[in-house]
């Protein structure tokens, strides 16, 4: 994810049941591939610049003091792509579901939550 740069809150100060980080996107990079998850919600709030939103219903401009959820296991996919020259800065809080899985519909990739780490595969299970 060249462009992009996460700082983990969250973590600095020892919490376990959510997350929070505060991400950057520069111009012409995305937060993450196109994803939904199956058990943990997600919230962004938009700190500066103008991200797209992009999700199962198409595209959404946000700009500073907008916000976006995602509830789990809905099969809405989303991702913010930066499409503008200046730097993008926003929070993002999730929770730390155990069992939670991630579809990314644009790639062929799946992604299992189990004891606190993240193991991708293909969708057919296949390792990378």
């Amino acid at each position: 994810m060249a462009g992009r740069e996460k700082r983990a809150l969250g973590q600095f100060f020892g919490l376990t049941n959510f997350g929070v980080n505060l991400t950057k996107l520069e111009p012409k990079a995305g937060s993450a591939l196109r994803h939904s998850h199956s058990k943990q919600d997600e919230f962004i709030y938009v700190l500066s610049g103008n991200p797209t939103l992009i999700t199962n219903a198409g595209e959404t401009n946000l700009s500073p003091g907008m916000c976006a959820g995602f509830k789990a296991g809905t099969g809405d996919a989303h991702q913010l792509i930066n499409c503008t020259n200046d730097v993008v800065h926003y929070l993002e809080v999730g929770d730390r579901s155990a069992g939670d899985s991630v579809q990314y519909p644009d790639d062929d990739l799946q992604a299992l939550f189990l004891d606190m780490q993240w193991l991708f595969t293909h969708k057919d299970g296949s390792p990378y």
